[in-house]
């Protein structure tokens, strides 16, 4: 693996680094999203089909959090019905109809979970 060549500063994607110690960088920190808590939490089921060639899927939304969070509940929810699935735009889509053992899953690990639609 060959090493990669820095030609300037700039190469170094914005890092500051200081030896001051007095020096307030706080204004540079990034904001995070708080954790919220499974119970606190609104997620919907859906069930759709459109758009996927007649294959049907679980669709979960509402997940408020960081995206390694939403991955886990995805793999998670994944695991546990058996099936493949992936995230995209901040939705977890779990492959066939598995609504409603979805829904006993994430009322399990505590969070609010409505259906929706038929």
């Amino acid at each position: 693996m060959a090493k990669k060549k820095f030609n300037d500063l700039s190469d170094l994607g914005g890092f500051v680094f200081s030896t001051n110690q007095e020096e307030d960088f706080s204004e540079y920190i990034e904001e995070t999203e708080e954790n919220i808590l499974p119970e606190d939490q609104n997620l919907e089921a859906h069930f759709s089909n459109k758009g996927r060639g007649g294959k049907t899927v679980t669709i979960i939304t509402g997940f408020i959090g960081s995206e390694t969070e939403l991955k886990g509940l995805a793999k998670l929810l994944k695991t546990k019905c058996s099936v493949g699935g992936s995230v995209k735009d901040g939705e977890i889509i779990i492959q066939g109809n598995h609504r409603d053992k979805i829904m006993a899953i994430l009322k399990k690990e505590g969070y609010k979970v409505k259906r929706v639609g038929g």
